[in-house]
């Protein structure tokens, strides 16, 4: 997008700078059109970057709030996503929770339970920073 708003932004001061210029000038040519002096070069390239710095301005103004509330939400979506797996996984450490210790589920409840507590982790740090925020 800032690439797209320079270019705009570049088109539009080079032709108000032109327009101003030949309306104020006689009727160039034809092989005298293209060729602009340096000053104009310059005013043109000054007029581009006060509009396209006055456009960025705004634009990032206007858009500052909305990033503040995307964020949020961008991350209480994570935090949801993160806790999917959670509730997917809750009935099957339930039914191997007998056997937590010595069973012969163990080795499927200990990785169900850090499964669980890892996906616990990122869903819970993640609705904790968008507290903060």
């Amino acid at each position: 997008m800032g690439v797209g708003l320079r270019v705009a932004g570049r088109i539009a001061g080079e032709r108000l700078a032109g327009g101003a210029q030949n309306a104020s000038a006689a009727p160039a040519t034809a092989s005298s059109r293209g060729a602009q002096p340096d000053a104009g070069r310059r005013a043109a390239s000054q007029t581009v970057q006060r509009a396209s710095g006055s456009i960025k301005r705004g634009v990032g103004g206007f858009l500052r709030p909305f990033r503040r509330v995307g964020g949020i939400l961008w991350l209480e979506i994570t935090g949801v996503f993160f806790l999917l797996p959670v509730v997917a996984f809750a009935p099957r450490l339930w039914a191997v929770r007998a056997s937590w210790a010595h069973g012969p589920d163990h080795g499927r409840f200990m990785v169900t339970a850090a499964v669980m507590a890892v996906f616990l982790y990122l869903g819970l740090s993640s609705f904790w920073r968008a507290r903060r925020r």
